[in-house]
């Protein structure tokens, strides 16, 4: 992100806009809708501007812009549609300690002003970074048929009433009462009567919501955990129940392979705990997980134990659930999508066929005890499907045990390393080959190894070669 998004106080500001075109009235009729003083300077203003001037709306100069102009300003728009005059402007704007915007020229400017909906004092800015301004302007329409013309109203009223609320306890409590208010009191009564019918909807319920915090305040309060399953990597693989929760979250617990793209859904003022297991590295110990959980939710906080993929899944939920049994804290599991389904779905591969395998398996390369023990003869049977965790350390013990259990050395193998994020890669080898493709290869992320299925189509448009390394990368193990 270049541009961080800001909302600047325009009280009482001098905001100076240099032209007189059409440029300049496009930046002024949206600068009107703030509460800054705006001078404009530029030679034979049109007629808009000029009328702008009579009616008190903005000061109008109608001359080219001088130093002096801008000693007070915070903004200064260039706007002149001339190259020479709107570089000129801009080192006046500087000079005088102001920021600037030149209008359509992305690089030669300090500041940029985005697409915005307008339900004042609720705005939305919609900014592309100068990379796609019609994709941000459609954006804007589609918002501005989403949303209700009388938010405004709702936030106006709601703003009235942010000093007596702020008597209820910090947190989930106020939280609950202002999404109760915009999510369905404040709307229900708009509806009904108009902005009078909001305000005793609000005086309403903020006195339901304060009886109830005396009441809680004077109980023993536990708070609540949700283990969620965060997926791979892919936001967009989060359920709806999942992001409910990470957003009603005090506290976010999230294992090291949860990806930043799933954290920054969850609400920025919750405490985020990264409990990292390392491989071969130091790591917290899951007796220290399970006593963090219970002592903030003995708090009376609300927490989202985030893991990667589904929890069920070598996750060491088992552990977890134990411990809060054992304090007595509530808790439920939100399922996720776990790894072997999102790396069977991006190589376009089921994981169960007709005439081939009648039945998955998910295993695990290592276990407590070191390499992981399993049925290989099972393994080892033509059509035999498995996905196999924590498995990329153990490629030589895998190859070996299968081999030597009858497995057909031709058979298919697909590893996948950071499953369903922008630095995927894919390796598609043989049993054969296992151990010394993955030696030779740059893998070194997590991954999953798919034993018996290869990539629909190694030349499938949507996963490309190891030459493009910002996308999806798939190769056979001789390439690598």
């Amino acid at each position: 992100m270049r541009h961080l998004p800001v909302y600047l106080d325009t009280l009482d500001t001098l905001i100076v806009v240099s032209g007189a075109g059409d440029t300049a009235i496009a930046k002024v009729r949206l600068l009107l809708k703030t509460q800054a003083r705006i001078h404009v300077f530029g030679v034979e203003p049109a007629a808009v501007l000029r009328a702008w001037s009579a009616e008190g709306k903005i000061e109008l100069s109608e001359r080219s812009l001088l130093p002096e102009d801008v000693v007070d300003s915070r903004l200064v728009y260039a706007a002149n549609d001339d190259e020479v005059e709107d570089a000129r402007v801009a080192r006046i704007g500087r000079e005088a300690g102001a920021i600037v915007n030149v209008v359509d020229n992305l690089d030669a400017s300090d500041f940029i002003t985005p697409a915005i909906v307008d339900r004042s004092p609720l705005t939305v800015a919609i900014g592309s970074e100068g990379a796609a301004p019609v994709l941000a302007r459609q954006i804007k329409v589609r918002l501005e048929q989403q949303l209700d013309s009388q938010l405004g109203l709702l936030a106006r009223v709601g703003k009235q009433f942010r000093g007596a609320a702020s008597a209820l306890p910090k947190g989930r409590a106020t939280r609950g009462f202002w999404a109760e208010y915009y999510e369905t009191v404040g709307p229900a009564a708009l509806a009904e009567g108009g902005e009078q019918q909001v305000q005793i909807a609000i005086s309403n319920l903020l006195a339901k919501h304060l009886a109830h915090a005396s009441d809680a305040s004077a109980k023993t309060h536990r708070g609540y955990v949700w283990i969620i399953g965060a997926g791979p990597g892919d936001p967009d693989h989060l359920t709806n129940k999942a992001r409910r929760a990470m957003h009603d979250a005090d506290v976010i617990v999230h294992d090291r392979l949860v990806s930043n793209d799933v954290l920054e859904l969850a609400r920025r003022e919750a405490v985020f705990v990264e409990v990292g297991k390392t491989p071969g590295g130091q790591s917290w110990q899951q007796s220290d997980i399970n006593q963090l959980m219970v002592d903030h939710a003995s708090k009376g906080l609300r927490v989202a134990r985030l893991k990667s993929g589904d929890p069920a899944v070598y996750g060491r939920l088992d552990e977890e659930m134990d411990a809060l049994d054992a304090a007595e804290i509530s808790f439920e599991i939100v399922p996720g999508i776990t790894t072997a389904l999102a790396a069977a779905a991006k190589l376009k591969v089921s994981l169960t066929k007709r005439q081939r395998n009648s039945e998955f398996r998910l295993l695990t390369g290592h276990d407590v005890n070191g390499f992981a023990e399993h049925e290989w003869r099972a393994l080892g049977r033509p059509g035999a499907v498995a996905a196999i965790y924590m498995g990329l350390r153990a490629t030589r013990f895998l190859q070996g045990r299968l081999l030597m259990h009858g497995a057909d050395p031709a058979t298919p193998i697909s590893i996948i390393e950071n499953v369903s994020r922008e630095n995927e890669a894919v390796l598609a080898t043989t049993l054969q080959d296992l151990d010394a493709d993955v030696s030779r290869s740059e893998l070194n992320g997590p991954a999953l190894i798919l034993f018996g299925l290869a990539p629909r189509n190694l030349a499938d448009s949507t996963i490309n070669q190891l030459s493009q390394p910002a996308e999806p990368r798939i190769a056979s193990g001789a390439s690598l």
